[in-house]
């Protein structure tokens, strides 16, 4: 799922409970999204802007 604004803890939660496995965000995500990313093992990415992202957790679902 692709979200136009910052990752929250909601937004993390809420996409988890829906069976998202990976959340992109073109903002940051916060600590806390970072945190409950890393306990639903979703896999959370931030400022996605083309040829540059950040990858906050569970890398191992994306490949180069």
């Amino acid at each position: 799922m692709l979200v136009s604004s910052r990752a929250s803890y909601e937004m993390v939660q809420k996409s988890a409970m829906c069976g998202v496995e990976i959340l992109f965000a073109v903002s940051a995500a916060t600590t806390l999204a970072v945190e409950v990313a890393e306990r639903c093992n979703l896999t959370l990415v931030g400022f996605c802007k083309p040829g540059r992202a950040t990858v906050y957790t569970h890398p191992q679902r994306l490949s180069n």
